[in-house]
Order: structure tokens, then C-alpha cells, then sequence
């Protein structure tokens, strides 16, 4: 942001004319940032056997892109499903994921996001959303078809090493990662309405993240089809998006740290204090739960 203001009287230049005072003032958390970045020549990915992969010089790691714009989000949208699961299918999932919290967890998150990263079956390659009721009980309000990671080796456009596996676990969101706007330079693709989990691995800040597919892979979601990423719908992703940044900030839990391994716990383990009480940090109280869970078996019992 450029303000030009003269004084009065103004000052005069050597050659005579007024002299102009231009304050240069830092942009504001809501003002749109493009960075500048130097242009990479795409290459088409590259799958590589694990043999290959094991005989690289350089560590497969998922690692952070940098963010190209940034913009905060004012929107509020009523959320749409595209609910399609039976009265069985939904017993199936809500009873995977209470069985798959804590405690702690249940107490400490307002807001679970449930993602099915199995290949195929009743619950595979969805997001379920799970909001509490009076009684502090979550209860299922959508379920979106979603894309997780192909689970392949690759060598991504920029020729580094990845396997593009969307790894189980329990995630928080980083509040300081969310962007309306975004390109990934590893993968040269565009993520509308990109949330990125707050998870440090072997020392590197990760680049997975919540976000819209686009292009071709709009077509794919309901089966593996991202790098890592979790995809939603363009829709989808922006309601849910506003959803969490409307209604979802507020003190969260931290999850363990590993100083010897430089990694952040996604299997639930919270940090504590000496007298066993959890360390807080402002965030979103978004817990995101992955799985490999494809739901045959708890369907097929309940049913």
C-alpha cells in the first residue's frame, strides 16, 4: 500500500518544485500477497519402483511449498452434502470414529474430519464431517467424496523423489497455512482453498494439506488420485474452508514432540506438563483422523 502526503508549507526541491513525502506502510493480514518465484519447467511425473527410490542419493520427504498469495476469507456459506450413505453405512463410520478417539481428543476438538484413504469399499476415498451436538457427542453432517494420495513412487515435475502417500494418522490444522489461494511449485498445480496440517517429520514442516482438486482431477475424486494431498470438490473445499476460519479458532492441544527425531506425534499423543495437564496453543479445533479403512467388515456386521 503506497499513501503520498504533502506538508504545508511543503518543502522545495533543489529544482524548484514541491517536495513529495511517499510512506511505504507494510501490507495488512487481509491484504493480497503475490511472492515473487522464478519459473520452472514442468516435467510429467515419473513413477519409480521402491528399488530405484532406495537408491537415491537424496531422502524421499514430504516437504513444504511456498505459498505464491495468501488471502484471508470473510465468506460464510451453509454447508451442502453429497451425502450418499445408507442408514448402516453411517452407523459404520460414526462408530470408527468414536472407537478411534481418546479422551482427550473427543474433549479437546470441536470439529473431526474423518478421511477414508482405502483404494476401494462402502466408506473408501471419502471425507466424513463430524460436528458435536448438545451432549458434546459427534455426530455425522456430511460425507464428500475425496481424492488421497496415489500411493506410488514419483519423481514430481521439479525431479525430486516422492512417494505420494496420504500417511494415517491424527493431524491439527496450521493457523498460520491457510490460503485461499495457492500453487504448489513441487507439483506445478493450483490448491484452491489450502489448509495444511501443523505436522513437523524428521525436521521438515510437511505439505500436506486439505484442498480443492482441480482440473482433470475434479473427475477422479471418490479414488486415489492426489500427491499426498486430501481433495475435495472446488465447493466443497471452499465451504468447509470458511467453516473452520468462521467458526472453529480457539485453544487446541499440541500433539508430542520428539526432539531425538525432530517429528511431531500423528498417532494422538498429546503434550503434557509435569503435572499431567495438556499444553494448549491458539489453532483451530479441527482434528483430522485419517485411515486406511475401507468399512466392509463394520458394515457387513451391523447390517
Amino acid at each position: 500500500m503506497v499513501s503520498v502526503a504533502a506538508k504545508s508549507p511543503s518543502p522545495v526541491a533543489q529544482d524548484g518544485g514541491p517536495v513529495r513525502r511517499i510512506d511505504l506502510a507494510p501490507p495488512g493480514p487481509n491484504d493480497l500477497r503475490t511472492l515473487a518465484h522464478a519459473p520452472v519447467r514442468s516435467k510429467p511425473p515419473v513413477v519409480l519402483s521402491p528399488r530405484l527410490v532406495a537408491d537415491l542419493p537424496v531422502p524421499v520427504l514430504f516437504a513444504p511449498d511456498l505459498p505464491e498469495s495468501a488471502q484471508a476469507s470473510r465468506l460464510s456459506a451453509p454447508l451442502k452434502g453429497d451425502d450418499i450413505l445408507t442408514p448402516v453405512q453411517r452407523a459404520a463410520v460414526t462408530a470408527r470414529l468414536k472407537s478411534s478417539l481418546g479422551a482427550a481428543l473427543a474433549e479437546n476438538f470441536s470439529l473431526f474430519l474423518y478421511v477414508s484413504s482405502a483404494p476401494n469399499g462402502p466408506l473408501a476415498q471419502r471425507l466424513y464431517i463430524f460436528e458435536k451436538d448438545a451432549r458434546g457427542e459427534p455426530v455425522l453432517s456430511h460425507d464428500w467424496a475425496a481424492s488421497t494420495g496415489r500411493e506410488r513412487y514419483e519423481i514430481s515435475p521439479t525431479g525430486r523423489p516422492a512417494h505420494t502417500v496420504t500417511p494415517s494418522g491424527y493431524y491439527e490444522l496450521d493457523p498460520d497455512r491457510m490460503y485461499v489461494h495457492y500453487h504448489s511449485t513441487s507439483w506445478d498445480q493450483p490448491m484452491p482453498y489450502a489448509m495444511f496440517f501443523n505436522w513437523v517429520n524428521h525436521g521438515i514442516e510437511t505439505g500436506l494439506a486439505i484442498h480443492a482438486a482441480s482440473g482433470g482431477d475434479i473427475a477422479k475424486l471418490g479414488q486415489r488420485a492426489s500427491a499426498g494431498c486430501i481433495h475435495l470438490s472446488p465447493e466443497h473445499a471452499r465451504q468447509l474452508y470458511n467453516l473452520i476460519r468462521d467458526k472453529y479458532r480457539g485453544a487446541v492441544p499440541r500433539f508430542a514432540y520428539d526432539g531425538g527425531t525432530q517429528t511431531m506425534s500423528n498417532q494422538g499423543a498429546l503434550m503434557r506438563g509435569r503435572d499431567g495437564t495438556l499444553k494448549m496453543a491458539d489453532g483451530y479445533r479441527v482434528l483430522v483422523v485419517v485411515e486406511n479403512f475401507a468399512g466392509r467388515r463394520m458394515v457387513a456386521a451391523l447390517d
